[in-house]
């Protein structure tokens, strides 16, 4: 079993940033992603690491932006996001992923899910 705890939303205005935390707690995991969902829409991808590697990716509409970092130590994984808009706004889940290379940017590629956190940016 894994665990994990998000922390770190809120709301803020265009143009600010947010720092989301991830506590993972359990088995050990080969990637971790975070995920968000706006109202009326679909889960989407939004960055993904490998977790032993550090090797990071990103949705296009992130990149720049957008930055997904861990501490193995604490097995803590972090968001940092910069330039925040009002598209943006969308609660926000962290995943883990137990299989080798598992496919990081689909929701199926995940065993493990926290609870999500708010993320609203106002213009």
């Amino acid at each position: 079993q894994v665990q994990l705890v998000e922390s770190g939303g809120g709301l803020v205005q265009a143009g600010d940033s947010l720092r989301l935390s991830c506590a993972a707690s359990g088995r050990t995991f080969s990637t971790m992603g975070w995920f968000r969902q706006a109202p009326g829409k679909d889960r989407e991808f939004v960055a993904g690491i490998r977790w032993n590697v550090g090797q990071a990716y990103y949705v296009d509409s992130v990149k720049g932006r957008f930055t997904i970092s861990r501490d193995n130590a604490d097995k803590i994984l972090y968001l940092q996001m910069n330039s925040l808009q009002p598209e943006d706004t969308a609660v926000y889940y962290c995943a883990a992923a137990m299989r080798p290379w598992a496919p990081l940017g689909r929701l199926s590629g995940y065993d493990y899910w926290g609870q999500g956190t708010q993320v609203t940016i106002s213009s």
